[in-house]
């Protein structure tokens, strides 16, 4: 993203190990910025963000969920926190993006709330690798 542009990235992770090793590798992108923090409880302002893109955090969430029909209430909980955090930092009209490889229909449900809506699509299988979904989800108006 940053090399077609897209240069005022946060980037976070739980992992301080994750976070020096790319602030070393991308040192180079002096505007973009790495930061130690729980996604479950975010330091941002609320509605301080235009996108938010998760690829593989809620999944690594789920990965303990047990029975896909009926997952852990510590799952749901857990995967909610995110996405309240998500509804509570994002902009007005703004998007969250969430890359999977997670069954649309399971992964749907953690999604759901009145102020958006979801948009499904399935990524080019020759591109990506394997076959993600990618869940879109349009914020259209603040509770």
């Amino acid at each position: 993203m940053y090399d077609v542009g897209y240069h005022h990235i946060t980037n976070i992770d739980f992992s301080e190990t994750v976070i020096e090793n790319m602030r070393f590798r991308c040192k180079d992108k002096t505007e973009m910025s790495w930061i130690v923090m729980d996604v479950r409880d975010l330091i941002f302002q609320d509605e301080s963000f235009d996108v938010v893109i998760d690829k593989g955090t809620m999944d690594a969430l789920m990965c303990d969920e047990g029975d896909v029909w009926n997952p852990k209430s510590e799952v749901v909980e857990k995967v909610k926190k995110v996405v309240d955090e998500v509804v509570r930092i994002l902009k007005v009209d703004g998007k969250f993006l969430y890359i999977t490889f997670g069954q649309p229909h399971f992964r749907h449900r953690y999604l759901e709330r009145s102020c958006w809506k979801i948009k499904m699509e399935k990524l080019d299988p020759d591109l990506f690798k394997p076959r993600y979904l990618l869940m879109q989800v349009e914020f259209s108006e603040r509770q």
